[in-house]
């Protein structure tokens, strides 16, 4: 297929500006994957690889989630294990070309225009699992082996590609540890990181520890962990890479879906959940606050979510500030008053229970509540409604696919708060079942524009601009030696001079 043959192709000849693809995918070249698996771990731990998790890219190894041997059990053990159905026939096939390419980065790299597309960051399977891995040497040395492979496999075609390397997040160390070498060591621009680590609850796992990870509490980092993460934020910082956060279809939160018989059951809204999550701690624990220089790419779960979470942030706050929270202080209640008027409207059903209504009040309007617990957005350090927008819109990030017409929500300023626009970034998703076709991903996406959806400047800002703003305003020489080198460096010296004092 000739690159003037597709409608993408001919789109983007009309555009005035790049199409940047925040987050496409290619499925890793196994092989080559355990051959780097033997050079980091050497011959033995090799071998012993290659007969457990590793003896196939969708092999054994996460016990009650996606891989635990749905297809060689019974109905009757699903049922039992409540085994989760996971992705089944997730590449395109119809289409060769578009089948190969999922695996081939040198096929990418020569369709490129044919796409549409000018710029495509690339995150892959395996970098989706291999975090949540639960050995620590399995974990250390399968990303580290990665790691270095992608930064092989797509060195030559780095003006137009640009894989990512997968961190993982067990613990602030191995974090640090990783960072550097992928990003010092290997040259990675982009690096991601799981939404959120499983951990065992440790009251149950003292006296169950079989029930992990079927029974867990997830760690987001930046709430209630048991870790401090700052140093990986300010590491971030110091090697100019944004944090881009993205998880596979997982069964860690329970009301994401854990049907047993129904994949897509399990796979709508998933993501969403996932990202929602860690970005309610990123933002109420103070990470954007505390480090208002680092952004954060919070991919393949849309917008729609970002744009109510935002709003409902604001909401809760203004109720329960601890300004807002004096509307419910039970010190404020009239207690003769209230009696009052329950013996005088509950009638015979209160005779002679006023005392036991009084005893009750304490319980009722929980006046236990010590005052050092009152204030539940004190890391956010916010003042007034309006910090939220540099708490939240600032910084943040959001993946949007071709065919997410939320993306329309997010760039309403009408009715997002104080006429905010979410920053949604295009993610093709090119080398999944939702893209059949991938010569269509651009015209798909450019519907937006057709319906009178977005303007020409919001399309510019969805398909170029934010992920030009996401990576390069970490490190403003991102896009040097790329393919969209000239405009990358326009935005970014135009928004400097903004911000400049």
């Amino acid at each position: 297929m000739s690159e003037a043959s597709t409608r993408s192709a001919r789109i983007r000849a009309r555009l005035d500006h790049p199409i940047v693809d925040g987050d496409g995918h290619l499925t890793e070249f196994y092989p080559g994957f355990l051959e780097y698996v033997e050079k980091v771990g050497g011959g033995d731990f090799a071998r012993r690889y290659r007969g457990g998790f590793g003896a196939s890219p969708t092999g054994g190894g996460h016990r009650g989630g996606d891989f635990a041997g749905w297809s060689d059990q019974s109905w009757d053990e699903r049922r039992r294990h409540r085994t989760r159905r996971a992705a089944w026939w997730g590449s395109p096939t119809r289409n060769l070309r578009d089948a190969a390419t999922t695996a081939l980065p040198g096929l990418l790299y020569e369709r490129m225009d044919e796409l549409g597309m000018d710029y495509s960051i690339l995150y892959g399977g395996l970098g989706l699992y291999l975090p949540l891995e639960p050995d620590t040497e399995t974990r250390r040395i399968t990303i580290r082996a990665l790691n270095t492979l992608q930064a092989d496999m797509f060195r030559e075609y780095a003006d137009r590609l640009t894989p990512v390397a997968c961190i993982p997040m067990h613990t602030p160390e191995e974090a640090l540890d990783e960072l550097e070498h992928a990003v010092r060591g290997l040259g990675h621009k982009v690096i991601m990181i799981p939404s959120g680590v499983p951990r065992p609850i440790p009251s149950l796992n003292e006296s169950s520890p079989e029930a992990f990870p079927d029974a867990q509490w997830l760690d987001h980092y930046a709430i209630d962990s048991d870790h401090d993460y700052d140093p990986v934020w300010a590491k971030c910082v110091e090697l100019g890479v944004a944090v881009t956060a993205h998880s596979g279809v997982l069964p860690m939160i329970p009301w994401a879906g854990r049907s047993i018989s129904n994949f897509c059951f399990n796979h709508i809204g998933n993501h969403a959940l996932h990202q929602a999550s860690l970005c309610k701690a990123l933002v109420m624990g103070g990470v954007t606050r505390r480090f208002p220089t680092l952004n954060f790419g919070l991919l393949e779960g849309g917008a729609a979510w970002a744009c109510k979470q935002f709003a409902d942030l604001v909401g809760m706050w203004e109720k329960r500030s601890v300004v807002g929270l004096e509307a419910t202080n039970p010190a404020n209640l009239d207690v003769p008053g209230y009696l009052d008027l329950i013996g005088r409207y509950a009638g015979r059903f209160a005779e002679g229970k006023l005392d036991q209504v009084e005893a009750s009040l304490g319980s009722f309007f929980q006046t236990d509540v010590a005052p050092e617990d009152l204030d539940e957005w004190a890391a956010m350090g916010v003042e007034r409604a309006e910090d939220f927008v540099d708490r939240y819109a600032a910084r943040l990030f959001f993946g949007c696919e071709a065919d997410d017409t939320s993306v329309a929500w997010a760039f309403d300023t009408r009715v997002n708060p104080f006429g905010s626009c979410i920053k949604t970034v295009l993610g093709s998703d090119i080398g999944h079942f939702d893209v059949p076709d991938m010569s269509r991903v651009i015209e798909e996406a450019y519907e937006l524009r057709e319906k009178e959806l977005l303007d020409a400047g919001e399309f510019r800002d969805f398909a170029f601009a934010n992920a030009v703003r996401l990576h390069g305003g970490m490190n403003p020489d991102f896009f040097v030696g790329t393919s969209v080198e000239v405009e990358a460096g326009k935005l970014l010296a135009e928004e400097a001079s903004l911000t400049a004092p």
